[in-house]
C-alpha cells in the first residue's frame, strides 16, 4: 500500500512540473515537489499546482521578451502587424513569414534585403526582428553610421574586443542602410572586422540600397569588398525588393485626394 502512494500516478502531471521547476533554475523542487505531494496525500491539488507553475512560465516568457524589445533598439511601430504585404511580391511576402520563425539563426545565416530607398525593406526586416523577439531571440537594431561609430569609438579607447564580444551575445545583429554614408579608411576596417568576427557564428541582417556590383564604394578596396561580399552572402538569404517606392506611392495619393479647386498647382 506504501509503494503505491510514493509512486505518482500516471495521469499526474509530474513530467511538466518537473521540467518546469528545473527551467525554473530550482532542482531541488524538481526533485522533491511532486513525490512530497503524492506521499501526503495531496496528488488531486497536483493539476493546479501546474497550473501555477505554467502561470509562472508565462509571465517569465512575457518579462523576457519585454527586456529583449528594449535591449533591440528596433522601432516599435514597424511589426507585420503594420506591414502591407499586399504590396509586395508573393513570394517575398511567403519568405518573409517564413524567416520570421527564425530557423535561419539557428544555422547562423544571414539576411541581405536589397531595394531603392523607400520600398520597405527596412520596415520588413525590422519585423522580422520584433517575431524573433517573440520568439525569444536577442536582437540588436543599428543603423550603420551609428554602428560604425560607436565601433570607432570603442577602438580609440582600446575596447574594441569587448564590444564586439557584446554585439556577439545578440542572435542577430540587425545593421540597416550599409551604403548609405560612405565610409573612410578606418570606418571600413571596424565594420569588416564586425563582419569578420560574426561569419558562421552569427546572423547578420543587412538593408542596402547597392547590390553587390557597388559595394566598392562602401569598401573601397578590391579585396576588402571581395572578401566582405563573400563573407556575408555564404550561408545568406537575399531578399529583393523590386517595388515601388512606398513614400512614392503615399505622395501621389494624397496629390490625388485634394480636390482640384483646392490644389495650389491650378
Amino acid at each position: 500500500m506504501s509503494e503505491s502512494r510514493t509512486k505518482p500516478e500516471p495521469w499526474l502531471p509530474t513530467e511538466r512540473i518537473k521540467e518546469l521547476a528545473t527551467a525554473f533554475k530550482l532542482p531541488t523542487i524538481a526533485r522533491e515537489i511532486c513525490r512530497r505531494f503524492v506521499d501526503a496525500g495531496q496528488a488531486d491539488a497536483m493539476d493546479t499546482l501546474l497550473e501555477v507553475f505554467e502561470m509562472e512560465a508565462q509571465d517569465r516568457r512575457e518579462r523576457r521578451v519585454e527586456r529583449l524589445r528594449r535591449a533591440s533598439c528596433l522601432p516599435l511601430a514597424k511589426t507585420f502587424e503594420t506591414l502591407d504585404l499586399k504590396r509586395l511580391p508573393r513570394k517575398l511576402a511567403y519568405t518573409l513569414r517564413e524567416l520570421s520563425r527564425g530557423d535561419f539563426i539557428d544555422r547562423a545565416e544571414n539576411i541581405l534585403a536589397f531595394g531603392l530607398p523607400g520600398v520597405g525593406k527596412t520596415h520588413a526586416v525590422c519585423a522580422i526582428g520584433h517575431a524573433l523577439i517573440n520568439s525569444g531571440h536577442s536582437v540588436l537594431y543599428q543603423p550603420t553610421f551609428k554602428l560604425v561609430q560607436d565601433l570607432l569609438v570603442a577602438k580609440r579607447d582600446l575596447k574594441l574586443p569587448r564590444v564586439l564580444h557584446k554585439l556577439d551575445m545578440f542572435d542577430a545583429l540587425l545593421i540597416d542602410d550599409i551604403g548609405y554614408v560612405q565610409q573612410n579608411a578606418d570606418e571600413v576596417e571596424v565594420l569588416f572586422t564586425l563582419m569578420a568576427e560574426r561569419y558562421e557564428r552569427r546572423s547578420m541582417i543587412i538593408t542596402s540600397n547597392l547590390v553587390f556590383s557597388q559595394w566598392d564604394q562602401i569598401f573601397k578596396n578590391p579585396m576588402t569588398t571581395a572578401a566582405a561580399i563573400d563573407r556575408v552572402v555564404h550561408h545568406a538569404i537575399i531578399l529583393e525588393f523590386n517595388v515601388p517606392s512606398y513614400r512614392t506611392e503615399q505622395a501621389q495619393c494624397r496629390k490625388q485626394s485634394v480636390p482640384p479647386e483646392e490644389d495650389p498647382g491650378v
